[in-house]
């Protein structure tokens, strides 16, 4: 089994506009659950959107998950 090439993935994937946005909008995501729920209530959890799309960071779109089911649904 090879290597990952992390630096190809970033400048053909990561580094793409759309992808960054997404990226953003994530961390915005998490950023809210923060400031509504605490940080000890999500540490060590994903924020996970209900409809799968990024841009959706409407409170009833998100919920806090372990990082075992968000992940596997996600995969």
């Amino acid at each position: 089994m090879s290597e990952r090439d992390y630096k190809a993935e970033y400048e053909n994937y990561h580094k793409k506009p759309e992808q960054r946005k997404r990226n953003d909008k994530r961390k915005q995501a998490r950023r809210n659950m923060v400031k509504k729920h605490g940080k000890l209530a999500i540490k060590g959890k994903d924020i996970d959107h209900k409809d799968r799309n990024p841009h959706n960071n409407a409170y009833s779109n998100l919920r806090i998950s372990s990082v075992k089911s968000n992940r596997s649904r996600n995969g």
